[in-house]
Order: structure tokens, then sequence, then C-alpha cells
């Protein structure tokens, strides 16, 4: 068995200060009442109050900052000869260890989503590899599913440990941590937790009990064929997204999501020097495909919809084998206006031969 070890909720910010040694950034879920309440993720200190409840928006920030210098630049100009010039560039990485603690199996499997393209394609990001071999992933499982959660119609599910260095599950009196990977498995071997493998059982009927709450998952095995064949169809693009906004929201809140943009900043090449910048792009934004030229090929909503729904269940599960959506529900839930992906992967799916059959009669 795994390494097993067993923590009260009073003892929870003794264990939150053991993470945070050695430097260690540990970003917790915290509550924030203005306006209209929401779970973010922050920084622990000594005395902060946290929450165990699921974030609103995910910790995707601990390896794909919003924003991230990628190389600063300057210009110098030789003394002795001025028509000399060297130029500087500083691409060193910033890495701070860093321990997410409670997110949910959803957001870490975003992390495992998001490692595909980064690490494992034919040149790994030396930007975002810095931070994640820094990141340890202590994860809370669901004790049940909710309306907007569809983690298990993607190959994840409440207790799923893809992504994972620790699982965590709530049973009565406490939670009972699960090593799952060595990184994990170090970090619980070297806390002060109590043994817990006599609570394991626990923990294994919390999580059977999670599964069981679950609506059952309708197959979409076949959506990447499916959407594919729908790509042309604009009309059904047009009709899924009559309500949509393109606000970006759906992007923003998603773990999975990664389309960036590149920009410069500063004085460009000159003895003040300047730094090149990556930030978060949003695919749903008129703007996005934009090219030099003024030439814009998704002009129309509809089809900025349709390349961020078939990215996701298409065109990434035929380059990595699998969906790049965890199901976490939240584009669904912070939708202004309510736009449900579920529904339209379950409607690109339709063969739609019996509406086809009562049209022409």
């Amino acid at each position: 068995m795994s390494m097993i070890r067993f923590v009260t909720p009073d003892g929870l910010p003794a264990f939150l200060a053991y993470l945070s040694q050695n430097g260690r950034r540990v970003l917790v879920p915290v509550e924030k009442p203005a306006n209209k309440r929401s779970v973010v993720f922050e920084p622990w200190q000594e005395g902060k109050p946290f929450t165990l409840e699921k974030a609103t928006v995910p910790a995707k920030e601990a390896v794909l900052p919003q924003c991230e210098t990628l190389v600063r630049y300057k210009k110098t100009k030789d003394p002795e000869n001025l028509e000399r010039v060297t130029m500087s560039l500083d691409d060193k990485p910033e890495a701070q260890p860093t321990v997410v603690f409670a997110c949910r199996p959803c957001d870490a499997r975003g992390y495992a989503v998001l490692d595909r393209p980064y690490l494992k394609g034919p040149y790994a990001d030396p930007y975002y590899k810095a931070r994640r071999d820094q990141l340890t992933v202590v994860t809370l499982t669901c004790g049940s599913g909710c309306n907007t959660c569809f983690c298990h119609w993607v190959g994840g599910g409440p207790t799923s440990p893809e992504g994972s260095d620790v699982l965590m599950t709530e049973i009565e009196g406490g939670y009972v941590l699960q090593g799952i990977t060595p990184k994990g498995e170090e970090l619980l071997a070297a806390s002060s937790l109590s043994e817990g493998a006599e609570l394991f059982p626990k923990a294994e009927a919390a999580r059977k009990e999670a599964w069981a709450s679950l609506v059952p998952a309708p197959n979409i095995k076949n959506a990447p064929e499916k959407v594919a064949a729908r790509f042309n169809d604009t009309q059904f693009w047009q009709d899924q997204t009559d309500r949509c906004l393109s606000c970006g929201a759906c992007t923003y809140f998603c773990p999975t999501c990664y389309c960036f943009t590149i920009t410069d900043e500063g004085e460009g090449l000159s003895e003040k020097g300047g730094r090149r910048l990556r930030s978060w792009d949003n695919c749903m934004s008129s703007l996005f495909t934009r090219e030099a030229s003024g030439h814009n090929p998704r002009m129309l909503k509809a089809l900025r919809m349709r390349n961020r729904v078939s990215h996701k269940y298409s065109t990434y599960p035929e380059n990595w084998g699998s969906f790049s959506c965890s199901g976490c529900g939240r584009c669904i839930s912070n939708c202004p206006v309510c736009v449900d992906i579920r529904s339209i992967v379950l409607a690109a799916i339709e063969d739609g031969n019996d509406e086809k059959k009562s049209t022409d009669k």
C-alpha cells in the first residue's frame, strides 16, 4: 500500500505550516465575499483563513501565470567604441517551489492536460517545465457530484488521481491522505502526520459514495470523429452559440485552456531595455485570430466557439489520446448566458438522421 497519513481539521494549519517550509509557496482556497462570493487560490500565511470548498477559479497560474516574463533584453554601447554594441539577454525561468493544496481532481487533471503540449511535444517549454518540476499537488477528492460537473464524462471522476501527488479524502473526524507519486509519498513521509493505513478503508468507502452520487454519463467516445464531422456545418455552430456574448469567461475559468499571446514591453532594443511577455489570451475574442494584414478568418462567434469545442473534443484527442476538457463545469456555472458545453457536444455527436428523415417527409 502507498504512504497513508491522517490529519484532523484542527491539524490542517500545522500541516500547511509544514508544507510552507524550505521556501515553498502554498496556494490554498480563500473565500472572497466581495460583491459575488467566490473562492480563489492565494498564498497561505499563518493565521490566514482558508476554505476547503471547490475554488471558483482553478490554480492554473501555478504553472501558467496570467502574465510572465520570458526574456529581458538590453543594449549596451562600448564606451571606448560607440559603434560597438552588446546585447544582453536574460531568459532564465522564474520558478518557486509551490504546493497547490485542496484543489479538486478536475483541477489536477488540468495539469495533466497542460503537460502534454508543454512537455511532451517536439519541444518542451522551459518556463512551464521549471514551474511544473517545482509543483506538488495535494488534491481533495469530491464527496459528491454537482449539476454542472461532468468529470466522469471525459475520463475523470470525483476521486481521480491523475495529475495529483497526494489525494486527500474526508472521513468522519478528519482527512486521509494517500501518496500517489514518489514526490507525494516523500512529502507525507517527512511530515509529522499520524499513520492512517487503518483508516484507508473508510476513505475508500467515501470515494465509492462519491461515485454513486453521479448521474450516469453518456457515451461520448466517438466525439472526436463526430465533432470533426460538424466542422464545416456553420449553421450548427450558429444555432449552438446564439446566446454567446464572446466574453471569454469560459476560457479564463478553465483549468485546461492554454492560448496565449506574446508582446514586448519597454524601450525595445535600446539602452533602457525591455522584456518579452507571455499572457493568457482568449480564443473567443474577435481579435484573437486577426492577422497583421487585418484579415480575420474567424469573425463569427460561431466559428470561434467551433474552434474552442473542436480543440477540446476533437483536435486535442487526435494528438494526445484524451479530451482536453476535465469536466470541472466552471465554463457552465460562470457563463452569464448559460451556454452549456455538454449540450453542444451531445448535439454534435448526434447523427441527425431522424431529423433529416422527418424533414424529407
